[in-house]
C-alpha cells in the first residue's frame, strides 16, 4: 500500500502532516518525494546508511586539442553555451546537437552528478530520500529512484507513506504513479481552492483514489464550506479539518512531529486522520 501526501502548492502543511503520519507509522517504509526541498529528515532524525551520486543530466565537453575553433557548435547552439570552444554548463540544457555538426568530434557528452540519493535509518523506520545540487534539474526522474531505492527495502504488502512535491509538475506526476492513495492537503483560500482542483485533475488522471484534509480550516470558514460542498459533489471523501494551532509554529521550531504534543488540538486531528487513513488501508 503506498500513501502519498501532495498539496497544490506550497506552504499548506504538507510536510507537517506528513512527518506526523511517518512517526505514527513505526512500520513503514517513508519516503521524501519532494527532492528540491527534502526535509522529512531533519524531523524525523537519524543515521545515513547508504549515499550515492545520482547522475540526472549529461553536459558537453570540448576536447581543446581536437578543437579548431571553427564555431560550428557556437552557431547551433540555442542556448549561447559555447563560447571560443569552452561550454558554459549552467546554459547547456545537454541536448547534444554540438555533438551533431561538430566535423572534428572534439565535443563529447558527459555525466553531470545533481545530487545524491540517500537512505536514512531512524528510530521509526527506514527513509529513502535525496539532496539535490542547488539549482539542479532532473528532479522527476530523481523522485522515481528515490521510490525505486524505498522499495527495495520493503514488499509490496508493505507499507509506504510518501512525502509527495508540492503543485503539478513532473515531480508531482512522479510522486503520484502507482499510488494507491492520494491525501490531498488543502488550505480554506480561493487560491487553495484553485490549486486543490489543480492537482486533483492529475490524481484523477492516474486514477488514484483522492481523499481530502482541510488545514487550519478555521482561518476561513466560508471557503471551508466551499471546499467541502466540492468535494461532495464529487463524491471525494473529506477525511480531516484541521484547526489553527500556533503548537506547529513551536513544533517547527524544536524539530518535532506536531503529534508529540499532546495538547495539540492539531495534534488530536491528525492521529484521528491516521486512524481513519487505516480504514482504507486495510
Amino acid at each position: 500500500m503506498q500513501l502519498v501526501i501532495i498539496s497544490g502548492k506550497g506552504g499548506t502543511g504538507k510536510t507537517t502532516i506528513a512527518a506526523s503520519f511517518a512517526y505514527l507509522s513505526e512500520n513503514s517504509i517513508k519516503c521524501d518525494c519532494d527532492v528540491d526541498a527534502s526535509n522529512l529528515h531533519i524531523v524525523l532524525g537519524g543515521e545515513d546508511i547508504k549515499s550515492e551520486p545520482y547522475i540526472g543530466a549529461k553536459v558537453a565537453h570540448v576536447d581543446g586539442d581536437k578543437c579548431t575553433l571553427c564555431r560550428a557548435c557556437e552557431d547551433m547552439c540555442r542556448y549561447d553555451a559555447i563560447k571560443d570552444g569552452v561550454v558554459d554548463e549552467l546554459k547547456c540544457e545537454g541536448c547534444a546537437a554540438c555533438t551533431v555538426v561538430c566535423d572534428y568530434d572534439a565535443i563529447k557528452m558527459e555525466d553531470e552528478v545533481t545530487g545524491d540519493t540517500i537512505i536514512t535509518k531512524t528510530s521509526k523506520g527506514i527513509l529513502s530520500r535525496a539532496q539535490m545540487i542547488v539549482g539542479a534539474e532532473g528532479s522527476g526522474k530523481l523522485v522515481t529512484d528515490v521510490r525505486k531505492n524505498a522499495l527495495s527495502y520493503g514488499s509490496k504488502d508493505d507499507m509506504y507513506i510518501l512525502d509527495g512535491t508540492p503543485g503539478v509538475g513532473c515531480a508531482v506526476m512522479a510522486s503520484v504513479t502507482g499510488c494507491d492513495i492520494a491525501l490531498i492537503i488543502v488550505e480554506p483560500s480561493q487560491s487553495g481552492l484553485n490549486d486543490f482542483k489543480r492537482v486533483l485533475s492529475v490524481v484523477e488522471f492516474f486514477e488514484i483514489k483522492p481523499l481530502v484534509c482541510i488545514n487550519k480550516y478555521d482561518i476561513n470558514e466560508e471557503v471551508t464550506k466551499d471546499i467541502s460542498a466540492y468535494c461532495e459533489a464529487k463524491n471525494i471523501d473529506l477525511i480531516g479539518k484541521i484547526p489553527f494551532d500556533t503548537t506547529v509554529e513551536k513544533s517547527i521550531n524544536e524539530l518535532k512531529p506536531i503529534v508529540l504534543y499532546e495538547n495539540s488540538m492539531v495534534a488530536k486531528e491528525i492521529k484521528n486522520i491516521w486512524k481513519k487513513l487505516n480504514d482504507y488501508t486495510k
